[in-house]
């Protein structure tokens, strides 16, 4: 089985991907210029990237030797005789049946034909936790503060939603609609720009679709044509039952943010008629969350139940995006609640675990209930609570995450617009006609076999999440404007430099670091590897774990492992990485050829260069966001979303002896407050 890395929250190394939002062009002058083309990827040479490989083994041939192990120059003659053969023997066969596919496919080797496969859909694990992105949002200034406390009293009769949690959705969805009408009227990123073109198609993969189980490999649900009505909804959570609301009217344009909200009024007054009643929903969504083949297993039973389910399943599939009205605002489990006021009954604001809480209801929704009120298979969901606070989850496999987070930060950037509602938050009228229409109840037929299935699932999923120790580190002694314009150094590959050294403070050892580069200058393209542990990064690291090393020396040990960052994240940018070439290379194998791999591909350093224990990524470096999050990729590692110097989303497993979150965090401050020491540090004079 191939060793590939499942992709996180990604960005460009060094800072925001471009300006968002900008209404430069719009579609009346967009028409006035000739559309720009994005190259197409190119297959790497064979010989560049072998020896790039070979120079991203040397932290590892070293630190083998350090330990008593084969020495360097034999180990590393090794590699380079397997290499050699591998060039002039099996490799060049597959270097030309790669070139042969990527000449047959419409628009490159790796989009059109291995990249979706290997990365994601062979993949059988669980979504939730293991590939799913979660983003806490910036409170909204508007909402009282006594709301966020739980201290308001404005509950909508026996629901546990709350008005002010239902205006926040309103706005949000909106918000987030509006976005997605202003880049089809080319008023946002025009695709008369390069970037514009790339997140042009990119976005677009988030709207109207879904994963789809399969067994052995998922696919995405077709996008339908824009006539269909299905493609004009959203779909809604609330209390396990799924909704589906109207949001735009006949001429296909948004409707008002008045009349957002009295639709999920009447949601939000529907579900409580039924709890009245003493209905319970049959959790279906919760077997989104299971592992994929059962999963596809209890799809295809249960559309094999009645037709209705066929069009409910299919109404999911088509809507724009998903909504979650959680009729909670989840807390850690204790006794005492220390973080909470002895006056309200919810933590403060802001305060560390009042944002750990919210990013776990994020990641998995309840603690209690997890993967309950979520469609894990929709690539974005807005997850409000009742206090108001609101993120989002997204399936990750139709594009990374930094994309759908552009649109988020777009949606939170302004404030609710109370002069957009009514004064008060009215609840609609049983009898009222607007109380009838613009929304439909999206109502599974089920039997005991989906009931018992939904039940087991959560159970599974429990265990999933309580095993993900997932926090986020607010650092605020310096940011990346103190590395830029004093330390005069690059923040990502200083980030970088910081995770290296704290994994090493914690684990007495190196390991295979995976960093995500964005290839947008590439016509469908993707991501590439930044293999970030190199000879130059080991020898620093190794220099702040020895006291009797100058500060001269380790600063400019600093520089060089700098330097070699930059310049192999600009290679993995410009199309010239290591491991998608290296990987599409395998693909290249047939079956008939299996029986005899290559000794380049035999050798146990391949598979551990390719074992990221520490695996990162960044988002758009916005103030928009508490918190982000994506898991670990390995069971003794950690998953770092690092989108700038002030906040890190870390995530490990409780179940790993070798790995705490807590303790990596600590670490990792103070790694931050030794790096801004060494640069502050004044050199000696030699006069």
């Amino acid at each position: 089985m191939f060793r590939i890395f499942r992709p996180r929250l990604c960005a460009c190394p060094g800072g925001r991907l471009m300006q968002p939002f900008s209404t430069a062009t719009t579609a009346a002058s967009h028409l006035q210029h000739k559309q720009p083309r994005l190259p197409r990827l190119p297959v790497p040479k064979l010989d560049q990237t072998l020896q790039r490989y070979l120079t991203s083994l040397e932290p590892f041939l070293l630190e083998d030797e350090a330990r008593g192990g084969v020495p360097f120059e034999e180990a590393l003659a090794l590699r380079k005789h397997w290499a050699e053969e591998f060039e002039n023997g099996i490799g060049k066969t597959l270097q030309e049946r790669l070139y042969a596919l990527d000449k047959a496919s419409p628009h490159n080797w790796l989009d059109d034909n291995i990249w979706l496969k290997k990365a994601y859909h062979e993949w059988r694990a669980p979504l939730i936790v293991n590939s799913n992105w979660w983003l806490s949002f910036k409170n909204d200034p508007t909402i009282p503060e006594d709301v966020y406390l739980g201290l308001a009293r404005d509950e909508i009769k026996g629901t546990a939603i709350t008005r002010w949690q239902v205006r926040r959705a309103s706005w949000l969805l909106h918000r987030t609609l509006e976005f997605k009408s202003r880049l089809e009227k080319q008023e946002v990123y025009p695709d008369t720009t390069r970037d514009g073109l790339w997140f042009q198609r990119t976005i677009g993969l988030n709207f109207n679709t879904a994963r789809i189980p399969r067994r052995s490999c998922d696919t995405f649900s077709p996008v339908p044509p824009s006539p269909d009505p299905s493609t004009h909804t959203v779909l809604v959570h609330i209390h396990d039952w799924q909704y589906s609301i109207d949001v735009l009217d006949s001429r296909l344009e948004l409707l008002p943010v008045q009349t957002l909200e009295q639709r999920l009024l009447c949601i939000v007054e529907d579900a409580g008629r039924r709890l009245e009643a003493r209905e319970r929903a049959v959790p279906v969504g919760v077997l989104t969350s299971d592992e994929r083949d059962r999963w596809a297993e209890n799809l295809e039973h249960l559309l094999s139940l009645s037709p209705a389910n066929e069009t409910i399943f299919r109404a999911i599939n088509h809507s724009i995006v998903a909504l979650s009205l959680d009729p909670w605002t989840y807390v850690f489990p204790s006794p005492s609640r220390e973080s909470a006021s002895s006056s309200s009954p919810l933590p403060p604001p802001d305060s560390p675990k009042e944002v750990d809480a919210h990013l776990h209801n994020l990641r998995s929704s309840h603690s209690s209930h997890p993967a309950h009120n979520r469609w894990f298979d929709k690539p974005f969901t807005l997850i409000v609570e009742s206090n108001g606070r609101a993120g989002a989850n997204g399936e990750h496999s139709p594009c990374d995450a930094l994309v759908p987070s552009i649109m988020a930060e777009y949606a939170v950037v302004q404030a609710i617009d109370l002069d957009a509602y009514d004064e008060v938050l009215a609840m609609p009228s049983v009898q009222s006609n607007e109380s009838q229409t613009g929304w439909r109840r999206l109502d599974w037929v089920t039997d005991d076999r989906i009931k018992l299935e939904c039940v087991v699932a959560e159970e599974r999923a429990r265990a999933i999440v309580q095993d993900s120790d997932d926090s986020v580190l607010w650092f605020d002694a310096y940011g990346a404007e103190w590395i830029k314009k004093i330390a005069r150094l690059a923040p990502d590959a200083y980030i970088q430099m910081a995770l290296q050294l704290a994994w090493y403070r914690t684990r007495g050892e190196f390991t295979a670091t995976y960093e995500t580069a964005l290839t947008r200058l590439f016509h469908h393209a993707r991501t590439e590897t930044i293999r970030t542990l190199t000879k130059e990064s080991r020898a620093w690291v190794l220099s702040m774990m020895d006291p009797n090393v100058p500060v001269e020396t380790r600063r400019d040990l600093l520089h060089r492992a700098l330097q070699t960052h930059s310049r192999i994240s600009r290679a993995a940018s410009t199309g010239r990485g290591i491991d998608r070439h290296l990987l599409g290379l395998r693909c290249m194998i047939q079956p008939e050829e299996l029986a005899v791999q290559p000794a380049l591909f035999q050798d146990e350093l391949f598979t551990r260069s390719q074992t990221w224990k520490l695996s990162t990524s960044g988002l758009s470096p916005g103030d928009q966001f508490r918190g982000t999050g994506f898991s670990a990729s390995e069971h003794d590692g950690y998953g770092i979303n690092c989108p700038s110097l002030i906040m890190f989303g870390i995530e490990s497993k409780h179940s790993c002896p070798s790995t705490s979150t807590q303790i990596f965090k600590s670490v990792l401050i103070q790694v931050l407050l030794d790096m801004k020491e060494l640069c502050s540090a004044p050199l000696k004079s030699h006069l």
